[in-house]
């Protein structure tokens, strides 16, 4: 089924394909059988609405005389498509006069004209700033902690920096796969999906408390009978150690969204599995970059003090950034489970703190006993994670950004309705998991000045909160050559396209991007 609509200046053909619209397409032109219908030398522009492709050109002689356009019912032709591995296919269209759906234009933005070298740079790049990103700052205790010990200075620490570099490309890379299936298959994800999953969130929260437990010592893996075994294997243990820190920091890593690294992947899942695995490798490799070169440079760690009774005390307050990163994952986990789920992980993370105390009071004591109750402990907390779902109605979520720029819920329709009308539009595709997310809309979009332009202006903003799935959300990230938020866009009156602004944002960005259409309008 296709559709088109005319005007003296614009001719419009929408083609009603969700194939389409899941392919991709990489261009998009149409042949009108009728010569004079559309302008031949203008250029075609390809969009995208949930359920179709949408194209606008220049409209011919034909249609851009009022009676012959009034009794024109029907126009035919071919449209051709090229895809991104270059295959052409062309498809005999006949649409019929009707209202056509705005699409979403896929932006001529940085993702989305990245050739294959630039995108493994910006994502190596991306990796390196990655380890600046708030959401890592747990993880860096870890790895904090194991330069402090310098028992391990010499190879041991450069097979140390090689198991971390090791776990954190195998987890990318296991990221990358799982990702590129279910995109195959259909599903509507991003980078960070696993985090839109209540279970995902529940686990990784039990872990930093676990985590955080073990840096205060209230139990320890390998004490008491088995102190000796566990002496015995303290290089294979510290191997291990270092593969799963390297494991975890990537996992802890998933909210956030480096500059430079969104570009890279939202290229990287539009093109085969093999470049889209090659470019994950390079955000591996520039992430797992910093702390492997240390292991590399025992100079650098020779200016560490020496390990002494500080350690113990510094194992110890190491601990509080995990149990800040747990306390974290169950504010995210309220906004998608409510009060009740939320209830049920506080009494999980209760029975995991008892587990912990009773194993670690067993192996001093040499009881079997407290490995017992320890046991039933966890099997009581694995049944409150298993049983954790979703309240059936909406789950509010904190007001205070809405109260100051007014936020609506983000909905394709609400985007085209107002984009119809000529209404400009800020969209703030945000998630209660996403950190960059949260520092921008309290450092950037809470300020007084920005809401005062909107309300001059007659801007409407947008929420598009993905921290639950929403394929709605996925395909508009996807149209502006993004896989993950954050992600925001403005719209100028009329405009073909969306302003694409930057991840890490300020006030003045959005200010100077409202302005600068402003002028535009006033011919300055």
């Amino acid at each position: 089924p296709a559709r088109f609509e005319a005007d003296a200046e614009r001719f419009t053909l929408f083609v009603e394909s969700a194939a389409l619209t899941a392919a991709r397409p990489h261009e998009a032109v149409f042949f009108p059988y009728t010569d004079g219908q559309v302008e031949s030398a203008a250029p075609q522009t390809m969009s995208f609405a949930p359920d179709g492709l949408v194209i606008q050109t220049q409209t011919g002689w034909q249609l851009a005389d009022d009676a012959r356009r009034a009794t024109t019912d029907e126009v035919s032709g071919v449209l051709v498509l090229t895809g991104t591995d270059g295959r052409v296919d062309a498809f005999e269209v006949l649409a019929v006069a009707g209202e056509v759906p705005a699409g979403l234009a896929l932006s001529a933005s940085l993702g989305s004209g990245l050739g294959i070298m630039q995108a493994l740079f910006f994502a190596f790049l991306g990796g390196l700033i990655l380890n600046l990103m708030p959401c890592v700052l747990p993880i860096l205790s870890m790895k904090a902690l194991a330069l402090a010990n310098k028992s391990h200075v010499g190879s041991a620490a450069k097979i140390e920096a090689l198991s971390y570099g090791a776990g954190v490309l195998v987890t990318f890379l296991a990221l990358a796969g799982v990702l590129i299936a279910l995109r195959a298959g259909g599903a509507a994800v991003g980078w960070g999906f696993q985090l839109q999953h209540p279970i995902f969130i529940t686990v990784l929260a039990l872990v930093m408390l676990a985590v955080g437990l073990n840096l205060s010592g209230l139990y320890e893996i390998g004490a008491g009978r088995f102190a000796g075994a566990g002496q015995k294997f303290a290089t294979k243990g510290g191997v291990t150690g270092s593969f799963l820190t390297g494991l975890l920091a990537v996992v802890v890593a998933t909210p956030c969204t480096a500059p430079f690294m969104a570009a890279a992947l939202g290229f990287a899942l539009t093109q085969s599995a093999g470049v889209s695995l090659a470019v994950f490798a390079a955000l591996a490799v520039g992430f797992a970059f910093p702390f492997v070169m240390l292991g590399f440079s025992p100079a650098t760690l020779r200016l560490l003090p020496r390990p002494g009774p500080w350690l113990v005390s510094f194992r110890q307050v190491l601990a509080f950034p995990m149990y800040g990163a747990a306390a974290w994952l169950l504010w995210v986990l309220s906004q998608q489970v409510g009060p009740d789920g939320l209830f049920a992980v506080l009494t999980a993370a209760l029975m995991l703190s008892f587990a912990a105390w009773c194993f670690g009071a067993s192996r001093r004591s040499g009881s079997v006993a407290g490995l017992v109750i320890a046991a039933v402990a966890l099997l009581i907390t694995t049944t409150l994670v298993l049983r954790l779902e979703r309240p059936d109605g909406p789950v509010a979520s904190a007001p205070e950004i809405e109260s100051v720029l007014g936020y609506e819920p983000f909905s394709t329709a609400r985007l085209a309705e107002l984009r119809s009308a000529g209404t400009p539009i800020f969209v703030n595709a945000t998630a209660a998991w996403c950190i960059t997310c949260l520092l921008n809309e309290r450092v950037a979009l809470s300020g007084q000045a920005l809401a005062d332009l909107f309300a001059e202006e007659g801007v409407v903003a947008l929420k598009a909160d993905w921290t639950n799935r929403n394929p709605e959300i996925t395909e508009l990230l996807a149209a502006h050559g993004r896989n993950g938020v954050p992600l925001y866009l403005y719209f100028a009156p009329h405009a073909a396209e969306a302003i694409v602004l930057p991840q890490i944002l300020t006030a003045g960005m959005v200010i100077s991007a409202v302005r600068s259409h402003r002028a535009d309008r006033a011919g300055l």
